[in-house]
Order: structure tokens, then sequence, then C-alpha cells
């Protein structure tokens, strides 16, 4: 009996281990994802200043960049299809919502922005 207990307890160590290598490995794309952003968004701000289109891009972003990394540690948790499934459709609702929160939010910003710059030349005329 004891020898029957022996692969699996060598199993489970491997699969910790497997774990923990992949949640070391999240948090550094995740970081070098963010690096990345912040590097785009300095870009950005250098060209066109900093406003509130540039901003909510940012904060648009971080918020996708953190829901992406806790859906992946949802994911590698599963124990099972099912809970799998249940886990991606969850997140694709939720993504799908925010998506449309966001685009909605960032069209109401940039037609601000839009009308704000074009008001001199309205003016003139």
């Amino acid at each position: 009996m004891a020898k029957d207990k022996e692969p699996f307890e060598a199993f489970s160590e491997t699969t910790e281990k497997t774990a923990e290598v992949q949640r070391q490995t999240i948090e550094r794309n995740t970081e070098r994802a963010r690096g990345a952003m912040d590097n785009y968004f300095s870009f950005l701000q250098n060209i066109w200043g900093g406003n509130d289109l540039n901003e909510k891009m940012k904060t648009y972003t971080e918020q996708n960049i953190s829901a992406s990394t806790e859906h992946i540690r949802k994911l590698s948790q599963a124990k099972s299809f099912p809970e799998l499934f249940q886990i991606q459709t969850e997140f694709m609702q939720t993504q799908m919502n925010r998506f449309a929160d966001q685009a909605r939010s960032l069209g109401e910003t940039y037609n601000k922005a839009s009308t704000d710059a074009t008001k001199p030349f309205r003016m003139s005329s």
C-alpha cells in the first residue's frame, strides 16, 4: 500500500513546482506588460500632452492587464473542464461588458477633446 502512494506524492510535488513556475512566469510577464504600457503612454503624453483621453486609456489598460492576470491565475487553479469552462465564460462576459463601458467612455472623452480642440476655429468664423 505504501508503494501505491509514492507516485501520487511525486505527482503532487511536481504539480506544485509547476504551479509555482507558472505563477512566477505570470508575474514576470505582467510586469513586462506594465513596463511596456508605461513606456507607450509616456510616449503618447510627450506627443499629445497629458489629457483625459490618455489617462483613461492608461487606466483601462491597467485594469485589463490586471483582469487578464487574475483570469490566468483562476484558470491555473481549475480542477476540472466544467470549472475551466465556467471561469472562461465568466471572464468573457465580464470583459465584453467592461469593453463596452470603456468604449463608450473613451468615445465621450474623445468627442469632448475634439470639440474643445476645434473651439478656436469655430469662434473665429
